[in-house]
C-alpha cells in the first residue's frame, strides 16, 4: 500500500479499529479516512454508495460491526444478524462498485463449528453444527466471507477474510450486558476488589478454553496481510495457544489485587467447549504474535478508566 493511498477503516472507534488505525499511523499511512457512526451509518445503503463515490479509497479495513458476548447475542438474534447483513452488503458491494484495491473483512472464529476438531483449522468451515448462544452473528460473518469470495470470483475483487480469535486491548467495550469474556472478568473483579466483596460469581463451570489476541497484535497482523496475502480463502489470526476461563479469572484476579473467592455457576451455559485456532498458515507466511496475555490484560488495566465501573 502507498503511504498516501486513501485507506478507509470502518469502525474506527471501536477496538479492532482504533488498533489498526494506531497501527497505520506508526507505520507512516498520512490519508486515513475515518467516519463516525454518527457521520455515516453503515446501515444505509444510500449513505455508504455516496460515500465511496465521492472519497474514493483505495483500501478498506472492514472492522465495523454489531458485536457483543453471549447474553447480548442470546437477547438480540435479529439485530446481529440483520445489521452485520446490511452492513457488510452495503460496503462490500460499494468497494467493489466504486474500485476498491484491496479490502480486508474480518470474520470471527465463531464461524467455525461447535465441536470443530482442535486447533481448528480454516478448512472447518461448514462442516458442523454452530454453538447455538452465537448462531445469527456467525452467520452473517459466514455470509460476508462468502460475498467476498463471491465477488473475487464474479469480478476479480481483491478482497481477503480474516478470522481473528477471541480479542481484548484498549477501548474495549466493558458493558456487563454487551462485553466479552475478559473485559467482563476485568470490569467484575475491579468491582468486586473496590467494594470488599467477599466472593465474585461467574457463569458457567469454568472449564472452556479460549485463546486470546490483543487488539494491537491483530491490528499487526492484518496490515501484514494486506501486504502478503491475496488468496481466496480464509486465514486465522490467533496465538496458538489457549486458556480455561477459570485459570484466566484467577490471573486477572491477581492483576487487578482482588483477594475474594471466585465462585461459577454452573446452570449458566458455557459455549464453546474449546476454541483454539490453528495459525500455521499465518506463520508460515512469517507473523507471528508478539503481545503475551498477562502483559497485554496489565496494560488495558492500567489505561482504563475504570472510574464508572463501581
Amino acid at each position: 500500500m502507498d503511504l498516501t493511498a486513501p485507506i478507509f477503516v470502518a469502525g474506527h472507534r471501536g477496538l479492532v479499529g482504533s488498533a489498526i488505525v494506531r497501527a497505520l499511523e506508526r507505520v507512516g499511512y498520512s490519508n486515513l479516512v475515518l467516519r463516525s457512526r454518527a457521520e455515516l451509518d453503515l446501515q444505509d445503503v444510500h449513505a455508504v454508495k455516496a460515500f465511496f463515490a465521492e472519497r474514493r479509497p483505495e483500501y478498506v479495513f472492514m472492522a465495523a460491526a454489531k458485536v457483543g458476548g453471549i447474553l447480548a447475542n442470546s437477547a438480540q438474534p435479529v439485530e446481529f444478524l440483520t445489521q452485520n447483513l446490511q452492513i457488510q452488503n452495503n460496503m462490500l458491494l460499494s468497494a467493489h462498485e466504486f474500485g476498491v484495491r484491496k479490502l480486508l473483512f474480518l470474520g470471527s472464529s465463531c464461524i467455525y463449528p461447535k465441536l470443530a476438531p482442535q486447533p481448528i483449522r480454516e478448512d472447518s468451515l461448514l462442516t458442523g453444527p454452530l454453538e447455538p448462544t452465537n448462531e445469527a452473528y456467525a452467520i452473517a460473518k459466514i455470509a460476508g466471507i462468502t460475498l467476498c469470495q463471491a465477488l473475487r470470483q464474479e469480478y476479480g475483487a481483491n478482497f481477503i477474510s480474516v478470522m481473528p480469535t477471541n480479542l481484548y486491548g484498549p477501548n474495549d467495550n466493558f458493558d456487563l450486558k454487551t462485553s466479552h469474556v475478559l473485559p467482563a472478568l476485568l470490569r467484575k473483579c475491579h468491582t468486586a476488589r473496590i467494594t470488599h466483596a467477599p466472593s465474585l460469581e461467574l457463569w458457567g463451570t469454568g472449564s472452556p478454553r479460549r485463546e486470546f489476541l490483543h487488539a494491537d497484535d491483530l491490528a499487526e497482523a492484518s496490515l501484514f496481510l494486506m501486504e502478503n496475502y491475496d488468496s481466496p480463502e480464509i486465514i486465522n489470526i490467533g496465538t496458538g495457544g489457549d486458556i480455561p476461563i477459570i485459570d484466566l479469572a484467577r490471573l486477572i484476579q491477581s492483576i487487578v489485587g482482588y483477594e475474594g473467592e471466585i465462585v461459577f455457576d454452573a446452570s449458566k451455559p458455557d459455549g464453546t467447549p474449546r476454541k483454539l485456532l490453528d495459525v500455521s498458515k499465518l506463520h508460515a507466511l512469517g507473523w507471528k504474535a508478539r503481545i503475551s496475555l498477562e502483559k497485554g490484560i496489565t496494560e488495558v488495566y492500567r489505561q482504563t478508566d475504570t472510574s464508572g465501573w463501581v
